[in-house]
């Protein structure tokens, strides 16, 4: 079964990473584009519907929305667009190497933040 959800994500990874590529082609419709557009922002977007924190509900929207949303652009897009980014996701994301700059970037803003909130908070209650 964990193999399952394993394959499962891998496949929506791939599937967002091609509506990603897709966006930019001319050959997909103006309407095609707005929903890709949104989902690919609703997917790398922090921010959800429902906020995670509320039980069962939090991540309900992730689980129906999202795939939704990639079902729906992929049916709006020509057949041969699918192809042919699918083709270039796949083959990127199989190339891919870690990204320790930006992840070195990503931890030290968090870490900023947590000591901005501990001087201005805590320091300051006294």
């Amino acid at each position: 079964m964990l193999q399952q959800w394993k394959a499962t994500v891998r496949k929506l990874k791939e599937d967002i990473y091609t509506l990603y590529l897709a966006y930019r082609d001319p050959r997909v419709p103006f309407f095609a584009k707005v929903v890709l557009i949104l989902t690919v922002a609703y997917a790398f977007s922090p921010i959800d519907l429902i906020p995670d924190f509320i039980p069962v509900l939090g991540y309900l929207d992730d689980l129906i929305l999202l795939p939704l949303g990639i079902w729906l652009s992929l049916k709006l897009l020509p057949a041969e667009v699918v192809q042919e980014y699918r083709a270039k996701a796949r083959q990127q994301l199989l190339e891919r190497k870690p990204n320790y700059i930006m992840a070195a970037v990503i931890v030290l803003a968090w870490l900023l933040l947590g000591l901005w909130l501990y001087l201005r908070f805590v320091v300051h209650v006294d």
